[in-house]
């Protein structure tokens, strides 16, 4: 079996049974492309619900604190994934800091999240689609059905298409995104439509700040944090590319923190220009497809916004595509090491993508997106509910990711590091401040919310039984286990000497 040793090598990964071995192919701008492409779609849906709660202003102070925490926990991934370049990502960061329970804990929030992502996203993409040819909101399902046959086929197909598809739809995007920033900056008008229409008039308080920005003041704010968090969810599964990544201790914390820089002044131009254009904040809070919207706002019904809003699509696609590579890796990952069952680990015997991990996890992510349609309300759309459920899975995967940070750096402070985090354990601190304070702000929300964050709760507490029963007595032999197993032994005192 090949293994990344401890020196920090690159090395393909291949245990002992067949057939689970992934193929190298990335580079800086492939994997950059995957990690924008991953998140983009936030730009294109999600967001919006948080203007319901925080209002324009609290939603930039939202977007604020998501930066802040995005910067921590990225830098702190950068260097974790150069030090430990395997598919297992995040697990594998807590395996090696925590040990098994510690590797299937983030695993399984990882994984929910991932599976979830998709699920969210497709509902977006539904609604575009069925906006753009006209079909009535019932065909929304076949709409899912349809998306997700197609790009878990070409994830199947192997990892250079993946990656190839990747890049030219990311760029698309992009491109979309500039394209309605240029044409759109020179005309919002924030006094007309960012301020909830009772407010529409813009009246002034004492201080000549128009008090409808802040319609539920610090505690609507707070209440927009999981939405701002849409800006730049899922740019932490770049690292399960590890092991498709031809150098990734020296490109993988390049790319990460290239597409953090990019994600960024994304998310605060798109929420600038949507909410300073029609229709206003107050329809594009309730909106499945609030891009669109304000390309039509800007361009009325023509032609020139109909093409727009199609390549639009391209952005929702490009995240779709990115986390199906995204769950098919984790999945696949803790298959190999014995935490889910083997057959998620097979590849295809000439592509050596891992097909079962990717029919599953889309098999998953379409069935809980169909249960909650057929539980969601008017007051509270499908999407919004999907989307907290996916941003719970990410806030407690990376409470668990920057604990495992500090565990290495402490425990393993001669760890190779290719890359080291300018911002250290205080960055990882503060990183982990803000996944509470969202996951305080999830809870603290409507009840729906809290009652599906509770059903999510139950899933990783029956995750961790079948874990304590049955999948910790089955572990065996991967990247992720021999790195962790070389680490626990460099810690063992030397055995003395016998004459």
């Amino acid at each position: 079996m090949n293994a990344v040793e401890p020196t920090g090598a690159s090395t393909a990964a291949a245990p002992s049974s067949g057939g689970a071995e992934l193929k190298r192919h990335a580079r800086v701008g492939s994997l950059w492309a995957l990690g924008v492409g991953a998140v983009i779609s936030g730009d294109f849906f999600g967001w919006n619900f948080g203007l319901q709660v925080g209002g324009f202003g609290g939603m930039l102070l939202a977007t604020a604190a998501m930066t802040v925490m995005y910067t921590g926990l990225c830098f702190s991934i950068a260097e974790m994934s150069a030090a430990l370049p395997h598919a297992g990502g995040a697990y594998s960061f807590a395996r090696c800091a925590f040990g098994p329970w510690g590797g299937w804990l983030t695993g399984l929030a990882e994984s929910i999240e991932y599976v979830l992502t998709p699920a969210v996203i497709v509902v977006g993409l539904g609604g575009y689609l069925g906006a753009l040819t006209g079909t009535a909101p019932s065909f929304e399902p076949l709409w899912w059905l349809l998306c997700y046959v197609l790009f878990v086929s070409l994830n199947a197909v192997g990892v250079a298409l993946t990656f190839r598809v990747s890049v030219a739809i990311t760029l698309l995007a992009i491109a979309v995104l500039i394209v309605f920033f240029a044409v759109g900056l020179p005309q919002i008008d924030l006094r007309r439509f960012a301020l909830p229409e009772s407010d529409a008039d813009g009246q002034l308080n004492a201080l000549g700040t128009a008090t409808g920005y802040f319609p539920n003041g610090a505690r609507g704010a707070l209440a927009a944090w999981p939405f701002a968090l849409w800006f730049f969810l899922a740019i932490e599964q770049l690292p399960v590319a590890a092991e498709e990544s031809e150098n990734p201790q020296r490109d993988m914390p390049k790319a990460l923190l290239l597409a953090l820089l990019t994600l960024t002044a994304l998310a605060f131009l798109t929420l600038v220009v949507s909410a300073g254009l029609p229709p206003g904040i107050s329809a594009l809070g309730q909106s499945d497809e609030p891009l669109l919207d304000s390309l039509r706002g800007l361009f009325g019904e023509g032609l020139t916004a109909s093409l727009l809003s199609l390549c639009a699509v391209a952005g929702l696609a490009a995240s779709f595509h990115a986390i199906i590579f995204g769950y098919a890796r984790q999945l696949f990952a803790l298959a190999r090491s014995g935490y889910l069952p083997h057959f998620l680990a097979n590849t295809h015997s000439r592509t050596r993508a891992p097909v079962p991990a990717l029919a599953v996890g889309a098999s998953l992510g379409l069935g809980i997106a169909l249960l909650v349609r057929a539980l969601s309300s008017a007051r509270l759309p499908a999407g919004a509910i999907l989307l907290s459920l996916a941003v719970l899975g990410a806030v407690v995967s990376y409470v668990l990711q920057m604990a495992a940070f500090i565990r290495l750096r402490r425990r393993y402070p001669r760890l190779p590091r290719p890359y080291r985090s300018p911002l250290g354990i205080p960055g990882a601190l503060i990183a982990m401040v803000f996944a509470l304070g969202t996951l305080v702000a999830l809870l603290s929300g409507d009840s729906d919310h809290i009652a599906a964050c509770a059903l999510l709760l139950a899933a990783m507490v029956a995750g961790s039984v079948y874990f304590a029963l049955y999948a910790r007595h089955r572990l065996r032999d991967s990247p992720e286990e021999l790195q962790a197993a070389r680490l626990e032994q460099s810690l063992l005192p030397a055995t003395p000497h016998r004459h």
